[in-house]
């Protein structure tokens, strides 16, 4: 037996015990020192570099698709959820009103190519009629000299020399209008052919604008992407402008993560950044860098921005969205959503970026080729109605459209 404090023994498993139980605490606060050590040293080398926020959200393009002419809906090809690619149809709508148009604007074609080959027709039979006048006119003036001698002599009349005259006078004057008349009909037709001239090139621009404007009535896919938000139903009358679905391309995706305006004062351009989603958890790990900082906190770009001039104003701290890419290799492997939850954490070692972009971007970001109306059937359509309305060009062989 172990002997106590005050002379009285003390049992051994006590004196156990205590041994026990200090040896426990010793550990427990070797554990907290080695706990606490080892934050000090994450937060020395890692911590204090890392701003983090949960406020971020995955964000894309929602392409609207709309029509470019009016219509009604006759076919749906696409629904939402749907894998569609570019150029494919959405959306067809009846081609009526169109197709009318378009053989409109091939008689107008038809008309005009027939009357302007007319002004030229018109040119060498007033340069014909300008040589007939120009032999009236040698004529009346012969006639008027003969009697001009022959009255010196009494030979005729003065009534005849006075007719003489008064033919030759008349002959000047209509060679004068027929000349003007010529130079008039000269004027619409000079420096052009009829496949060029400017009725006729006025004329094939409405037809083409009728040709695109048929072929319109198919609403094709702007982009390879997945179908949303589809609003539009058959039988549907439809004009330019009107939301009829929406494209969202997966593989452009980028975060909008909301920091709080205490944490961007060591935030770069280009730093790097892990995040996580919801979708996956921890599991997965997406790697991105900062693209850009928002020009302003998100309540200042509100519909109705907060009035804060006011006697009952509290404190409250803003947030401004961070642009953050994602690998497109990680983005594939992983699909995201728009609207997904991600945390975020940007490590900002490297402080020696730019805060805000100092060079403007001079490329295109985003394009798509399918609005642009293809003209290739129109022109030869074009061709076609020429060769059969004009017989020089179709003895040409060729045009130049």
């Amino acid at each position: 037996m172990s002997e106590r404090a005050d002379g009285n023994p003390q049992p051994a498993s006590a004196a156990a015990g205590n041994g026990r139980r200090r040896r426990l605490l010793l550990r427990l606060a070797a554990v907290f020192i080695l706990l606490a050590a080892g934050y000090a040293a994450y937060w020395l080398l890692i911590g204090q570099y890392a701003e983090t926020t949960d406020d971020a959200y995955v964000s894309g393009n929602v392409i609207g698709v709309s029509p470019q002419v009016a219509g009604t809906v006759v076919a749906i090809d696409a629904d939402a959820t749907d894998l569609v690619r570019r150029g494919q149809p959405l959306v067809e709508l009846d081609d009526t009103d169109t197709r009318i148009a378009l053989r409109q604007a091939e008689a107008n074609l038809a008309q005009t190519v027939r009357e302007v080959r007319q002004m030229f027709d018109n040119v060498a039979r007033l340069r014909a009629v300008v040589t007939l006048r120009e032999a009236d006119l040698a004529r009346a003036r012969d006639d008027l000299a003969r009697r001009r001698t022959l009255i010196a002599a009494d030979a005729v009349s003065r009534e005849d020399y006075e007719h003489a005259s008064t033919a030759y006078q008349a002959a000047q004057a209509a060679l004068r209008v027929s000349r003007q008349e010529l130079k008039a009909a000269r004027a619409l037709v000079a420096g052009s052919t009829v496949e060029h001239h400017p009725l006729v090139e006025e004329a094939e621009a409405r037809l083409r604008q009728a040709y695109v404007a048929w072929r319109r009535h198919v609403v094709p896919a702007p982009v390879t992407g997945y179908v949303a938000k589809r609003g539009v139903q058959l039988g549907e009358r439809v004009a330019p402008g009107m939301f009829l679905m929406a494209v969202v391309p997966l593989d452009e995706l980028w975060v909008n993560a909301n920091f709080k305006e205490n944490q961007l004062s060591d935030i770069r351009l280009g730093q790097p950044v892990t995040m996580t989603s919801d979708l996956y958890g921890n599991s997965v790990t997406y790697r991105g860098r900062v693209l850009g900082i928002g020009a302003g906190t998100g309540s200042a770009f509100e519909l109705l921005p907060p009035q804060n001039a006011s006697g009952n104003w509290i404190k409250i701290i803003q947030r401004v969205p961070v642009r953050i890419s994602i690998r497109p290799k990680e983005l594939s492997g992983h699909p995201l959503r728009v609207g997904l939850s991600m945390r975020v954490s940007v490590d900002t070692h490297n402080r020696s970026g730019k805060v805000l972009a100092r060079t403007s971007t001079d490329q295109v970001l985003y394009h798509t080729p399918v609005y642009t109306g293809s003209t290739a059937g129109a022109a030869a359509l074009i061709r076609r109605i020429i060769l059969a309305n004009d017989p020089a060009a179709r003895a040409a062989g060729t045009l130049l459209h």
